[in-house]
């Protein structure tokens, strides 16, 4: 009996301090919270669909490189393809090119010492960002740098839902094919990027290179008007907000995980009420526990007032796309509380219409290898898919 009490003592101070650090770590963030919406700018855009093209692409784009190449990344795995891709830049570094590889500190948690002292032996510049730190530990291990962001000469930009491993290019058999969309940029576009980047170096590094003009030539104007959008929690919330209240006949948006905030949910269904046709994709199978459980209470509420929602069942879908009549939002943002609340995003906003066009007919051709989702599916009496909704719903803000 005394060996319970001691546990229920253990969990419940454990509980009291881990609500008391996420309370006020949340408050501090919110001071010292920043949002970054850059220029429209004119660039051209290749929206890439499918790993083994991108990466091909990217490769050959990375041994090309001349002056220096910048790259963030939430996850970077140890397998076979990741060490392909740092063997890349371990040779750009020894030929004299600047190298700077930025990694999410928990995303990339398994990422090994000896690799990283590996590639500072060869000259590549290496950091962690979003380290745990005191004295809110536990907030500071949920707040993550989620941007995937590569830069070459200053010139040459990719960013998107990809990450490195051997998934993403349909190695494992648990998660194949592996369905997501990711932007190459040319054109002045690029600088915005290249300016994220240098921000989120200098706050892992330490370094100021955003004043120096090397990593920012000159770039003429490409044919697709486009604006990025960096945000760091809260914000994100508000801008998705503000254009579902705008949305005069579609919304359509994929995103791995569906989590909406109460706002965000409260304005979708306020859409439906006034015509909108509301188009949801979300993946069939699951990469992550309790995710796709804790997203069952939304859909009955939009199935309800007329939503379409479906599971793509040709693999697993991770693309982070939000199309709104002929404007389209294409990032590293999901549709969740955490890109929203927690997370550091950067996200395109695309004003070409034909480039949005092109998205949409990609979207098509997912939701043709997609089942539609009926609330007779979700609401038939499953007791352990209850149990995990319930559980799911109780800690969604951290799914």
């Amino acid at each position: 009996m005394n060996a319970l009490i001691m546990i229920l003592i253990a969990i419940f101070v454990i509980g009291l301090y881990v609500t008391i650090d996420f309370m006020l770590g949340r408050k501090q963030h919110l001071k010292s919270m920043y949002s970054q919406k850059y220029p429209v700018r004119e660039s051209n855009l290749k929206i890439i669909a499918h790993g083994n093209e991108l990466f091909k692409e990217l490769f050959s784009d990375l041994k090309n490189a001349r002056h220096n190449i910048h790259i963030i990344f939430y996850i970077c795995k140890n397998d076979g393809f990741s060490q392909e891709f740092l063997s890349i830049l371990k040779e750009k570094a020894q030929e004299g090119i600047e190298v700077r590889l930025l990694l999410d500190w928990v995303g990339s948690i398994k990422f090994k010492r000896k690799t990283i002292k590996e590639l500072k032996s060869f000259g590549v510049q290496f950091a962690f960002c979003h380290k745990p730190k005191l004295p809110f530990f536990f907030y500071s291990t949920q707040v993550r740098n989620h941007r995937k962001i590569t830069v070459i000469d200053g010139e040459i930009g990719y960013m998107g839902g990809y990450n490195v491993g051997k998934e993403y290019i349909d190695l494992d058999p648990k998660l194949s094919p592996w369905r997501d969309y990711h932007l190459k940029m040319t054109g002045e576009g690029v600088s915005d990027l290249q300016m994220q980047f240098l921000r989120d170096w200098r706050e892992s590094y330490k370094t100021n290179l955003s004043q120096n003009q090397i990593y920012f030539p000159k770039l003429e104007k490409g044919s697709s008007k486009h604006q990025l959008f960096s945000s760091e929690g809260f914000l994100l919330e508000e801008t998705f907000s503000d254009l579902i209240k705008n949305a005069k006949s579609s919304i359509t948006i994929g995103s791995p995980y569906f989590i909406p905030s109460k706002k965000v949910l409260q304005y979708l269904l306020e859409a439906l009420q006034r015509g909108v046709n509301l188009t949801v994709l979300v993946p069939y199978q699951s990469d992550h526990i309790l995710v796709k459980e804790a997203s069952f209470c939304y859909f009955r509420k939009l199935i309800k007032k007329g939503a379409h929602v479906y599971q793509y069942s040709n693999g697993f879908y991770h693309a982070k796309v939000l199309i709104i009549d002929d404007f389209c939002d294409l990032g590293t943002a999901n549709f969740d509380k955490r890109s929203f609340f927690l997370n550091h995003e950067i996200n395109c906003f695309i004003y070409d219409t034909r480039v949005v066009q092109e998205v949409k007919n990609i979207i098509q051709e997912d939701l043709m290898q997609s089942q539609k989702m009926r609330l007779e599916d979700i609401n038939s009496p499953n007791l352990f898919r209850s149990f995990k909704e319930k559980v799911a719903g109780s800690i969604s803000f951290f799914l």
